[in-house]
């Protein structure tokens, strides 16, 4: 697959009729995907837009950022801001507010304008027709781009379901019903997703995937913290947030003394994990770098799905499930729609707290064999996926 319609290589040289394309982030910048290591779906997607040589010109559009506040992360950002180039221009769009409002109304005329500033970045970095793929539903149902080619809205969240920005559902659910009037392609990481915009144009499921890479080779050796704590460990990787069931981690504690329960993330609410401290076999460490949660995962006995079950988690594609089987591991997953039919190591229960009894037999099972591993890396892995966003793009 190639990102034009169709559009075969010269052998040994650059791609024939290479595209242009505007890439828009949601409510993150370009510097916090570098910080973070380019490592969320959308962070993967720019990824390989900026690398291939399929595309003629990039712009990559931040969200809006206020006038009143940006000197202060320019500065702590400075060193993480992309270099222009003849290939690729970067835009961070100012305003003087710093949210959106929540009438429709004002949310139209800020999102026009938003448009309008992409429309000249666009035209200044010498982008013809460009094609549009955005990670924000707001740009995806109130703009109107009729200066450009296809558009894309590419749906990692559903935004409706998300309690931190409950003041702007009404916005979200008019942006979708914009997109499905629209005919825009949507890819969505799960049918729950596809179901609450009900798109009219081209759309499909596109799951979460795999940076091959990061889990090839050797088994690596595992962090000095980790390795301190006694076996068997089962690890969480994410942020310990209002998705973790906090009482069903502390029934699975307290019912196997034995298993060590080690969650790997920020916490932006200690209060919320608070209770989880005080349990002996529980390990809580903070946000680690990638090379970390690989070596991590890759030396864990089990892993966990510990998720309650809301509208957001029943949306979501776990992209921790998948770098789970990728380190080739076991699950314990909360049974949500879009982690069933992965396979027989993704042992599902309707509760967190029904883990208890799954982690005896998770633990006989073991891990995929290498074969089965790198099959799995081979068939989920990032590439493959932007092949299906981009075909839906382009209409085939």
């Amino acid at each position: 697959m190639t990102l034009a319609e169709p559009n075969p290589m010269t052998p040994g040289g650059p791609a024939v009729n290479p595209k242009d394309f505007v890439f828009t982030f949601s409510y993150e910048s370009f510097a916090d995907a570098q910080k973070r290591g380019m490592m969320r779906p959308p962070d993967r997607l720019v990824a390989m837009l900026m690398q291939s040589p399929e595309v003629r010109r990039l712009v990559v559009a931040d969200p809006y950022r206020s006038w009143a506040t940006n000197w202060a992360r320019f500065l702590i950002d400075f060193r993480y801001r992309p270099r222009d180039s003849e290939k690729m221009q970067h835009v961070s769009p100012m305003r003087f507010a710093r949210a959106d409002p929540t009438d429709l109304q004002a949310i139209e005329r800020v999102y026009r304008a938003y448009e309008h500033k992409l429309e000249n970045a666009a035209s200044a970095a010498g982008l013809v027709t460009p094609a549009i793929v955005t990670a924000n539903p707001l740009v995806g149902g109130f703009t109107s781009l009729d200066w450009a080619g296809p558009a894309l809205y590419y749906a990692r969240d559903d935004w409706l379901s998300s309690p931190a920005r409950r003041r702007y559902w009404p916005a979200y659910q008019e942006a979708y019903r914009r997109i499905s009037e629209s005919g825009r392609a949507v890819a969505a990481v799960s049918q729950e997703i596809i179901d609450r915009i009900e798109p009219r144009g081209p759309h499909r499921v596109v799951p979460n995937g795999i940076e091959v890479q990061e889990w090839e080779g050797e088994l690596p050796e595992p962090p000095e913290w980790f390795g301190r704590i006694p076996g068997p460990r089962a690890t969480y990787v994410g942020t310990l947030d209002s998705r973790l069931d906090i009482d069903g981690l502390t029934a699975l504690a307290r019912a196997k003394p034995e298993l060590h329960i080690v969650l790997v993330g920020p916490a932006p609410s200690a209060h919320y994990i608070a209770e989880l401290k005080d349990l002996p076999n529980v390990h809580i460490r903070g946000k680690v770098g990638r090379r970390e949660v690989v070596a991590v995962l890759r030396n864990s006995e089990l892993t966990l799905l510990a998720h309650r079950r809301t509208p957001l988690t029943e949306a979501m594609s776990p992209l921790k499930v998948y770098e789970y089987l990728a380190a080739g591991k076991p699950v314990l997953a909360t049974d949500l729609r879009p982690v069933r039919g992965l396979g027989d190591h993704v042992h599902l229960a309707d509760t967190v707290s029904d883990f208890i009894d799954l982690v005896d037999p998770a633990l006989a099972q073991g891990p995929l064999t290498e074969t089965q591993r790198q099959e799995f890396l081979k068939a989920n892995a990032w590439s493959r996926r932007h092949e299906e966003i981009l075909a839906l793009l382009w209409g085939i």
